[in-house]
């Protein structure tokens, strides 16, 4: 029998990649400011101040630092 749980997880989608800024670095834990003022405690390395892109909570790698605008729908 296989693994429901590996089933399961292979039909939902994948979190969002989401790009913000590094505005503190502490104690091993990243928080970054998602545009619209959003934050997010993530798991990596990155430097304050930094643009990096975030998925499901871990740091993915830095982001180009580019103006980032919000669409309201």
């Amino acid at each position: 029998m296989s693994n429901l749980y590996l089933q399961l997880k292979e039909i939902l989608a994948p979190g969002r990649v989401q790009i913000g800024k590094v505005v503190a670095v502490a104690d091993g834990a990243v928080t970054v400011e998602l545009p619209g003022a959003g934050r997010v405690r993530s798991k990596g390395q990155a430097a304050e101040g930094a643009s990096v892109f975030v998925l499901e909570g871990v740091i993915q790698g830095p982001a180009p630092d580019l103006p980032v605008y919000v669409d309201v729908i």
